[in-house]
């Protein structure tokens, strides 16, 4: 029997999977923010935060981070687009999408793409 927490959590997840999808197609211009996340569950934004916690250990906004950042490495692996493109499919300024990609992966988006060049390199 699944508890009420993972209840909460699968729920969580599949919004935030369905928002992401709707950035990517277009149909929206902004991120949600965790208030959005929980109106659409009918819960308090504290009460999902709080139990979101309880239940993994991680705020909720890890794993928001986490599935943007796999999503923009996606994208970053494709040179078709640049580091501008993918900041504005993100609904990013590129300056701030730089910053943001920095801190959650260590490098900026030019960076990470070097070292996806230098790695092919290397297998190649």
């Amino acid at each position: 029997m699944t508890s009420r927490n993972e209840t909460i959590f699968q729920n969580y997840l599949g919004v935030i999977d369905a928002h992401l999808a709707d950035v990517l197609e277009g149909k929206v211009d902004t991120m949600f923010e965790l208030r959005d996340v929980a109106k659409l569950l009918f819960i308090h934004p504290g009460h999902l935060s709080n139990v979101i916690k309880e239940h993994t250990g991680k705020h909720p906004c890890y794993f928001y981070e986490k599935k943007l950042l796999a999503i923009a490495k996606r994208y970053l692996e494709d040179e078709q687009y640049s580091v501008a493109d993918v900041a504005r499919i993100l609904t990013y300024d590129p300056s701030n999408f730089t910053k943001w990609f920095r801190t959650y992966q260590g490098v900026t988006p030019s960076q990470y793409r070097a070292q996806l060049v230098k790695q092919a390199a290397a297998v190649a």
